[in-house]
């Protein structure tokens, strides 16, 4: 017996979502998960007129984040997407360039913002991106040109840079412009994802993610790196020694309460939709599944069956399952 395609829909269930099914042979958790990583087919953003963006951040540390906008082929009478990628991704991450070219050809100008010292600017910035820099967020929307906003703005976070999204969000400084916005396999409780990366069936991701986290480490300019690396052997241990004492925070444990999002989303009052499938490998589906969720709130959740971490490889479409469900989400609000 296969298991029920339809997706769980929790919240405010404002749509008919389509239902998941996995495409072959990409079938599970984890093949959705590498799938971008085994096969992969860049987008051609050739006909799509691009502009290099960089946004001042107000904390007066004279950051600038890096920025990539692409406008549609027609003139365009759509808000913008903004999407923000995960940890160590960039611009040219390979999911952030899928939806940046699915969401051009619905008629979108798309902006792909790179978070604190990522991407192109990568070694650039005195401070770096964390799951709880939501500041950075606010202020890279204030620094939009008024021509880019004024149609409004749909935001959009995977990974990483979806907590930071929610985070945002129930912060509700600087969502003015904010018409929708969508999370896809958001850590929303760090503590509890960190928890599932360090386990025993999750070695090589940990050591994946692991080797690109130090790359990044050791162009952030933190006094004595080399001495901390020296004692990661986790991502626990990561932010416990890296990303906590650069960033104000008394060890890791004092990042994952105050960072998580799950501690925002009842603040949220912007329609927003979160994404999340029950076999993603990195995150579980429990931080999710434990919350209540609200009917007449602000809130849909989308719990499709599969779907891996940042996959949703469907076999019914070339385009992700996740980036159509946005797509029909920001045009219903």
């Amino acid at each position: 017996m296969t298991a029920d395609p339809n997706p769980l829909v929790l919240g405010h269930a404002a749509l008919a979502f389509p239902p998941f099914h996995p495409r072959w042979p990409w079938i599970g958790g984890d093949l959705q998960t590498a799938r971008n990583t085994l096969h992969y087919r860049a987008p051609d953003f050739s006909p799509y007129p691009q502009e290099r963006l960089t946004l001042l951040m107000r904390d007066g540390s004279g950051d600038t984040l890096w920025a990539l906008l692409n406008h549609p082929t027609h003139t365009s009478t759509k808000p913008l997407m903004v999407l923000v990628h995960g940890l160590t991704g960039s611009e040219d991450s390979r999911n952030i360039m899928t939806s940046a070219a699915y969401h051009l050809r619905r008629g979108h100008p798309v902006l792909r913002l790179n978070l604190r010292n990522a991407g192109p600017g990568r070694g650039t910035c005195s401070g770096h991106y964390h799951a709880g820099r939501s500041a950075d967020l606010r202020d890279a929307l204030a620094a939009l040109a008024p021509e880019l906003t004024s149609r409004g703005i749909i935001l959009v976070g995977v990974s990483l840079g979806g907590n930071a999204v929610l985070k945002f969000l129930g912060e509700r400084d600087g969502t003015e412009n904010i018409r929708a916005a969508a999370s896809v396999c958001a850590p929303i409780d760090l503590k509890m994802s960190q928890q599932r990366i360090a386990a025993p069936r999750n070695a090589f991701y940990q050591w994946h993610l692991l080797k690109s986290m130090r790359e990044d480490a050791r162009l952030f300019g933190i006094p004595n790196v080399e001495a901390a690396l020296a004692n990661v052997h986790s991502v626990y241990d990561f932010d416990d020694l890296i990303v906590a004492p650069n960033n104000g925070f008394d060890g890791a444990e004092d990042y994952y309460r105050r960072s998580s999002a799950a501690q925002f989303l009842d603040n949220i009052e912007i329609p927003t939709l979160l994404i999340h499938p029950r076999n993603d490998p990195w995150v579980p589906a429990r931080m999710y599944l434990d919350r209540v969720w609200k009917t007449d709130g602000a809130l849909t959740l989308l719990m499709p069956p599969s779907g891996g971490h940042v996959g949703f490889h469907a076999a019914d479409s070339p385009s992700p399952w996740h980036d159509r469900c946005i797509g029909m989400f920001s045009e219903r609000v």
